[in-house]
């Protein structure tokens, strides 16, 4: 069952925050083009692509374990920002304009808080209507997803040797006389 994705206020919000986010890494040093500008676009794009991706799945519990990357990608965003402003990227104002938004008439939110609020309350809409049992089983896939991701990729720039020989070859290499 396709939804449409343009009606989700989550999705609408993800799209906002990405485009403020791309506007604002324009003025990033050059050398970040490879690093953090494009570490800070993709976590903001990949928000608003997950929901995307869910809401075109037929299952819930598939739909329910895209919102979830979703809701980490909103929380690595939030990371990058940070970072940003303590590499003197972005101001003080800067950071604080992107974070903060007035999303209810008497609270103010962060704007990827913004995102996340509408998130979380579609997460939980799903699961309800998924169930415990697949949403348990979403939760899980989504966090060995995760997981795996994180391994493969410490993998991948450890070098080829350590997917082949494991430590013992690192521990052989660093131990060489070899100048």
């Amino acid at each position: 069952m396709a939804r449409d994705h343009t009606k989700i206020v989550a999705w609408q919000r993800a799209h906002e925050l990405t485009l403020q986010l791309y506007l604002l890494t324009q003025a990033f040093p050059k050398t970040e083009v490879f690093g953090l500008i494009s570490q800070i676009r993709r976590a903001a794009y990949s928000v608003a692509s997950n929901i995307v991706e869910g809401s075109a799945r037929d299952s819930k519990r598939d739909y329910l374990h895209f919102l979830n990357i979703a809701e980490a990608s909103v929380r690595e965003t939030e990371y990058f920002l940070l970072l940003a402003r303590d590499l003197g990227y972005i101001s003080e104002d800067q950071h604080r304009d992107v974070k903060h938004r007035v999303d209810l008439p008497v609270r103010v939110r962060t704007q990827t808080g913004a995102v996340f609020a509408p998130l979380h309350g579609l997460q939980r809409a799903v699961t309800k209507e998924a169930g415990i049992p697949a949403a348990f089983v979403a939760l899980l896939t989504s966090a060995l997803a995760i997981t795996l991701g994180k391994y493969l990729t410490a993998l991948a720039w450890k070098g080829p040797w350590s997917m082949v020989h494991g430590p013992q070859l690192r521990v052989a290499l660093s131990s060489s006389s070899c100048p």
